[in-house]
């Protein structure tokens, strides 16, 4: 039933409400939040997978500076759309699919990071378990029998983990900042650890001209390049996608512009470069570049800079899996059902689907990947431009946020039955592109591109379809955004939108 302020217990609870006090995100956190983003297992073997398009070391830093300069832009206006509005993602998307029909954008988003959530889990306690077995070495009989691919080791590293960040998240918004305040400078500090020890084995010396494949061309560079490029913006195109989750609780656009820039361009940045670094010590070790930093580790025969390697690169890729991978599916769970499912409920369903799917089977199967994470992911670039097309050319940064929250069909966010056909139909024709582009095999060297096409074709739809068939229900000029704060406290004495 409807509360008395009009607000819908169909789209309403308070974790999904506007945000209530100024925000406490400020600079540092989104910029420790950007770290916890960016260093991981995951980000270490995306950087070095580079390699593969032909890239020599220097050409690799360059793509992915490019790509995280897109990322850049695109955070930042996602970022100011939700710091205005004080709104997690999927309430955000209700602006443009309608109150009910943000529901498709932000399971979408749910469906992928719940799968990268599992394989990251299994990453990280790959990690814990070579510790366990270097430091116990009677452990390895718990390697020699197995239960759905796990060996009982495997099953106890696993479930560890998986049982402690359910934790973290169950206590709320404020204790995952805390976390992520200190996962990100933490696995800097063991990536430099980490990029002195194989320097020092590689004589320190580095060949930035390495390549895996025969040297290409000017015009073979400057492609692969632009490849190398989209996929950096590929890789976080889902936590750019839900970044207003984060956002929303930033004081300031100032604050969300200032954690943007030191997060991407400076950070990214540098990590990218350590990581470079790293695969290309590694070929004048090993003979090939290492993409995986585990089986650094595994080499390492000094048994305190092991534990501290193992645990510094567990725990920032549990930081990390929270950050981006935790947060936004609880949202966008308790989104379908508000009534029901609160964010800590969110939570616990992200954490049960993620069991569920057996990560370490996705992970193993590249044709899963592709399938599953690659197919549904190959979507998130219409999204994005569906919705900011939608939010800064159609209707000018103006959004009614009372009217986010009512199931009132004269809302100006009902539209149809709760849906806009118009955001569905250029859903449909963006994502069909994108789709194509991604599994059609004669496409394979367009593919890359596929996010690229998807946000532009999106955006283009978006705008097309809105000329053609104008919804009334949704041209109608709303106020301009209230302050959020100002809202939540005029219509009920709420929490500051964290979950409690």
């Amino acid at each position: 039933m409807d509360s008395p302020y009009g607000r819908s217990a169909r789209l309403y609870n308070e974790d999904l409400a506007p945000r209530a006090t100024q925000g406490h995100w400020r600079t540092w956190d989104l910029f420790c939040w950007w770290m916890s983003a960016w260093h991981s297992l995951g980000g270490y073997t995306f950087a070095i997978g580079l390699l593969v398009l032909g890239l020599t070391g220097w050409q690799m830093v360059v793509a992915m500076f490019i790509g995280i300069l897109i990322l850049y832009w695109g955070c930042n206006r996602i970022g100011i759309a939700g710091q205005q509005l004080g709104v997690p993602f999927p309430v955000f998307a209700r602006v443009s699919f309608g109150v009910f029909g943000a529901n498709i954008p932000a399971l979408l988003r749910a469906f992928v990071a719940v799968a990268w959530y599992g394989i990251q889990t299994y990453l990280a306690s790959v990690a814990i378990m070579t510790l366990v077995l270097k430091f116990w070495p009677a452990s390895v009989a718990l390697t020699h029998s197995g239960f759905l691919g796990l060996s009982a080791l495997g099953w106890i590293c696993f479930l560890a983990l998986w049982a402690a960040q359910l934790v973290v998240l169950h206590r709320g918004m404020e204790t995952v900042r805390k976390l992520s305040d200190l996962a990100g400078p933490v696995l800097w500090l063991a990536m430099i650890a980490l990029a002195v020890w194989v320097l020092y084995r590689a004589h320190w010396s580095v060949d930035w001209n390495y390549h895996e494949k025969a040297a290409l061309g000017i015009g073979g560079s400057i492609s692969a390049i632009a490849s190398g490029a989209f996929l950096t913006v590929a890789y976080l195109a889902g936590p750019m996608l839900n970044f207003a989750d984060f956002s929303r609780f930033s004081p300031s656009k100032r604050s969300v512009v200032a954690g943007n820039r030191l997060g991407l361009p400076l950070n990214g940045t540098a990590f990218c470069v350590i990581a470079v670094v790293i695969a290309l010590a590694s070929t004048k070790v090993y003979g090939k570049a290492v993409r995986d930093p585990v089986e650094l580790v595994k080499d390492i025969d000094n048994v305190a800079l092991l534990l501290v390697a193992t645990v510094a690169i567990a725990g920032a890729t549990v930081g990390i899996n929270i950050v981006l991978n935790f947060v936004s599916p609880a949202y966008d769970f308790a989104n379908a059902v508000p009534s029901k499912v609160t964010f800590k409920r969110g939570g616990v369903i992200t954490a049960l689907l993620a069991l569920v799917i057996m990560p370490w089977k996705i992970y193993s199967s590249p044709i899963a990947v592709n399938l599953f994470i690659g197919g549904v992911g190959a979507l998130m670039g219409p999204l994005f431009g569906i919705m900011l097309a939608d939010f800064y050319l159609i209707r000018k940064s103006r959004v009614d946020v009372a009217k986010l929250y009512t199931a009132d069909r004269s809302g100006p966010y009902f539209y149809r039955g709760g849906v806009s056909v118009n955001a569905v139909i250029a859903l449909v024709i963006s994502g069909a592109l994108t789709l194509v582009m991604t599994f059609a095999p004669a496409l394979a060297t367009i593919a890359p591109y596929s996010w690229a096409a998807g946000a532009a074709c999106g955006a283009l739809a978006c705008l097309a379809v809105n000329r053609i068939r104008p919804d009334s229900s949704n041209r109608a000029a709303p106020p301009a955004y209230p302050d959020s704060a100002e809202l939540a406290a005029a219509e009920s004495p709420l929490t500051d939108g964290n979950p409690s």
